[in-house]
């Protein structure tokens, strides 16, 4: 566990971040980003299609790109009826008519069902600005999961937070101690209870890290940019999962090392997945493939 000097550190790198970034979170500096590279094209740009899954929302831009998140289906337990159901998503059948903006204001809100389809607009978005405008040339590594670049054994101190089953399965395997964040312990398996530890312990375990993985679904629960300001400088951090399949750059200036997320190669074979209920494994390699972008070295 940190002792004083690593938490005088941590506080001292939270702090520069604070300094640079203001307020501003992750997902306020994409979409500010967004907006400054796409330029007046944003004015044209619509949502074509949109489906909210059990596992996944997507939705498909009059432009041909897709994007994806993590269908935050717990976050509303009390929707057992219609008018609890529809507060959480009040503009079903609707969702065609609405424009972009009010999209991006669901991003940056809390609740949790708008915005995840909010996040799904700025991966969509995302995607359009890879395609037509000129940003930071980060490396890209295609159909591989971001984990798959660290190597365990030079992991040192691993901190995990969410279920992230394949990586958690990797670190078993090797022998390597970590300690898993996780606010449903259901989700973890029995050989995995032993390295549980509450979320409550948070801001005493993140900072014990050399290595930090954190799933993708901490963008739409609002603990991301909390996570990123309580790892060490010197730290590895991998941000991964569909939700976040969105420009890098922020989270890069918050001292992410990896990000790992998906491109969709297919918006309405995605979408026709999820309505079916689908997760990542039904989709990908069929509507979306998973890519990993590394932080470009400042040379």
């Amino acid at each position: 566990m940190p002792g004083r000097l690593l938490v005088f550190r941590v506080q001292l790198r939270a702090g520069r971040v604070r300094e640079l970034m203001g307020d501003s979170t992750v997902l306020d500096e994409t979409v500010r980003i967004l907006k400054e590279r796409l330029g007046e094209r944003m004015d044209d740009v619509r949502v074509e299609r949109a489906v909210v899954g059990i596992f996944f929302t997507g939705v498909k831009l009059n432009t041909g790109h897709g994007g994806i998140c993590a269908t935050p289906i717990k976050s509303i337990p009390e929707a057992v009826c219609c008018p609890s159901s529809a507060k959480a998503l009040p503009h079903s059948g609707r969702l065609r008519e609405r424009n972009i903006e009010a999209y991006l204001a669901d991003a940056l809100g809390d609740r949790p069902m708008r915005k995840a389809l909010g996040i799904a607009v700025v991966s969509a978005l995302s995607a359009l600005c890879d395609d037509v405008c000129h940003g930071p040339d980060h490396p890209v590594v295609r159909g591989v999961d971001a984990v798959d670049l660290l190597t365990i054994q030079e992991s040192g101190n691993v901190v995990v937070v969410g279920a992230l089953t394949p990586y958690l399965r990797a670190l078993k395997q090797a022998g390597q101690p970590f300690r898993v964040l996780e606010m449903d312990p259901r989700t973890l398996k029995p050989d995995e209870l032993p390295f549980y530890t509450p979320v409550e312990e948070t801001d005493m375990v993140v900072p014990w890290a050399d290595t930090l993985v954190i799933t993708g679904t901490t963008l739409i629960n609002g603990t991301l940019d909390h996570l990123l300001e309580l790892a060490r400088p010197e730290a590895t951090v991998v941000v991964l999962g569909p939700s976040v399949s969105i420009l890098p750059d922020a989270l890069f200036s918050r001292g992410v090392e990896i990000v790992g997320g998906n491109q969709v190669t297919d918006p309405d074979r995605l979408l026709d997945i999820l309505a079916e209920g689908g997760s990542g494994y039904h989709f990908f390699g069929k509507g979306a493939d998973r890519i990993a972008v590394r932080r470009s070295q400042v040379p």
